[in-house]
C-alpha cells in the first residue's frame, strides 16, 4: 500500500506535487484557524469561513469573508501571521530551510519543486536563491516591523499593541496578504503620508521579483570596486514593466477621479489616494480609501492592473508583468514588420513568447469563465463580480465589499482563482497537463488566415 502510494507520488509531475504540497499547506492552515483559543468567544465561525481565510491567507490574497480583528485574538493573529509567510515565501522555499537545517541533501526532484514554485528556469544555484530569498523577506520584515512598530507608538497606548501592529503591517505588506488587524487597512492613515510610503515600498519589494532583488543587491556590492556588473534582461524587463504600470496607474486614477472622488482634495491628498491605490492593485490590497467610492471607469482599470497583478518569481499573482511586457513587444514589432521581438538589446526567446501567449489565454478563459458563473449564481453587479475575480486572480484582496455575502458556490470560486493565483498559471496549466516534450514527428505546415 505505502510502496503504490510512493510510486505514484514518485510519478507525478513538478506542479502536481507543488499543488498537493499547498493543498496540504491550507489543510494545516485550516486545522490551526479553527483551534479554540483562535478566535474570541462570541466570534462567528464556519468551516467555510476557515477555509476560506486558509486558502486567502496561504495564497496570500486578503480577501476574507469575516472581520480579522473582530474575529481573532492575540494568539490568532500570530498564527494567522505564520499562514501568511508560509504563503508569502512558498512552501518550497520553507521546506529547503528545513532540510538545510536538518541536514538533509537537496535532491534533483526537491529542485524540480522548487524550481516551479519559484518560476525559475533553471536548476543551477537553486538552492543558493532560496536561502537569499528566506534571508531576504525576513530582513525586509524585520527592518519594516521595527520602522512601524516604533512610529505606531503615537497612535497606540501600548508599546505591546504598537508593535503589534507594526508586525503584522510589516509581514501582510511584505508578503502582498493585505490582511490587516485595524478593521479598516490603511484608511487610519490616509493623511498619514510616512505610513503610506513605508507600505508601498515593502509591497514593492515583495511584488517586484526576487531575483531583481537579489541583483540589485549585487550590484550595490560592486559599488566603489572596478567591477562592471550587468542586469539580466529579466530585471531590466519586469522593473520597467512594474513601475511603468504603477505611474499609469496614478496618473489614469488622478485624472479620472479629478472629477469625481478627488474633486474637493488638495493635490497632495489626490496625489497620495491615486498612488498608493495604484501600488496596491501591483498585488497587496491594502487601501486607505474606500474604493466602492470610485467611478466604475476607475474601478475597471483597477481591476486591469489586478488581473497582471505582480512580477515573476515573486509573492503576488496574476499573469505577471513580463508577460504582458512580451505580448505588447510581439505586437509592436508585428506592428513593424519584424520577425524577431528584441528589448534592451536582446531578443525575447520564442518559447518565453509561446508562454507569455499561453498564459495570457488562459487566464482570460478562466476569469471569464468565473465571472460568468459569478454573474449566474450572485446577485451582485457585473462591476463587482469583475472586481473581486480579478481581485482573487491576482491574488490583491481588493473588494467591494460583496466577499462575505457570497453564496457557498461563489466562495468556492474565489477560492480556486486564488489558489491558482499563487501556485501561477504556467504551474497551472502543466497541472492539468503534461510538461513540454519534443515532438518525435511532425506533419506538413499549412497557412490559415488570422484576423
Amino acid at each position: 500500500m505505502l510502496v503504490n502510494i510512493r510510486n505514484r507520488l514518485v510519478s507525478l509531475s513538478p506542479a502536481q506535487m507543488l499543488a498537493i504540497f499547498y493543498f496540504l499547506a491550507i489543510t494545516v492552515a485550516v486545522i490551526l484557524l479553527s483551534l479554540p483559543f483562535v478566535h474570541k468567544p462570541d466570534a462567528e465561525w464556519t468551516f467555510l469561513d476557515a477555509l476560506f481565510t486558509a486558502v486567502s491567507a496561504v495564497s496570500v490574497t486578503g480577501l476574507t469573508t469575516v472581520s480579522i480583528i473582530d474575529t481573532f485574538t492575540v494568539p490568532g493573529i500570530f498564527i494567522l501571521m505564520i499562514v501568511l509567510q508560509i504563503g508569502g515565501i512558498g512552501i518550497m522555499t520553507l521546506g529547503t530551510l528545513f532540510w538545510l537545517v536538518l541536514g538533509k541533501k537537496i535532491g534533483l526532484r526537491e529542485r524540480q519543486l522548487i524550481m516551479v514554485d519559484q518560476n525559475q528556469l533553471n536548476l543551477s544555484g537553486i538552492v543558493n536563491l532560496m536561502r537569499q530569498i528566506m534571508l531576504m523577506i525576513l530582513i525586509i520584515e524585520l527592518i519594516g516591523t521595527i520602522i512601524l512598530g516604533t512610529y505606531y507608538l503615537k497612535y497606540f497606548p501600548e508599546w505591546k499593541e504598537a508593535y503589534l501592529h507594526g508586525m503584522f503591517s510589516a509581514i501582510s505588506a511584505t508578503t502582498n496578504a493585505g490582511f490587516d488587524i485595524s478593521g479598516s487597512s490603511l484608511v487610519p492613515f490616509a493623511h498619514d503620508y510616512f505610513v503610506q510610503m513605508v507600505h508601498i515600498i515593502l509591497m514593492t519589494l515583495g511584488a517586484i521579483g526576487f531575483p531583481v532583488l537579489i541583483e540589485t543587491k549585487n550590484f550595490i556590492l560592486t559599488i566603489g570596486t572596478k567591477r562592471t556588473y550587468r542586469f539580466s534582461l529579466y530585471t531590466k524587463l519586469t522593473t520597467v514593466t512594474f513601475f511603468a504600470l504603477v505611474v499609469i496607474g496614478t496618473i489614469l486614477i488622478y485624472l479620472i477621479e479629478s472629477g469625481n472622488y478627488l474633486s474637493d482634495k488638495s493635490f497632495l491628498e489626490s496625489f497620495f489616494y491615486a498612488l498608493f491605490q495604484s501600488a496596491t492593485t501591483r498585488s497587496t490590497g491594502l487601501y486607505t480609501m474606500d474604493v466602492s467610492m470610485f467611478s466604475e471607469t476607475t474601478l475597471l482599470i483597477m481591476s486591469i492592473f489586478m488581473f497582471i497583478g505582480a512580477s515573476p518569481s515573486s509573492v503576488g499573482g496574476g499573469v505577471r508583468t513580463t508577460t504582458v511586457a512580451v505580448i505588447l513587444l510581439v505586437a509592436f514589432h508585428f506592428a513593424k514588420g519584424s520577425s524577431t521581438v528584441k528589448v534592451f538589446k536582446r531578443e525575447i526567446h520564442p518559447d518565453d513568447i509561446k508562454k507569455s501567449i499561453a498564459v495570457m489565454t488562459v487566464s482570460v478563459i478562466l476569469c471569464l469563465t468565473s465571472i460568468v458563473i459569478l454573474s449566474a449564481t450572485e446577485r451582485f453587479t457585473l462591476m463587482e463580480i469583475i472586481f473581486e475575480v480579478c481581485s482573487a486572480f491576482g491574488t490583491t484582496g481588493l473588494s467591494l465589499g460583496i466577499t462575505p455575502e457570497l453564496s457557498p458556490i461563489g466562495k468556492i470560486i474565489i477560492m480556486i482563482m486564488m489558489f491558482i493565483g499563487r501556485i501561477g498559471i504556467l504551474s497551472f496549466i502543466f497541472l492539468i497537463g503534461k510538461q513540454r516534450k519534443e515532438a518525435n514527428y511532425h506533419y506538413p505546415k499549412e497557412r490559415v488566415i488570422i484576423g
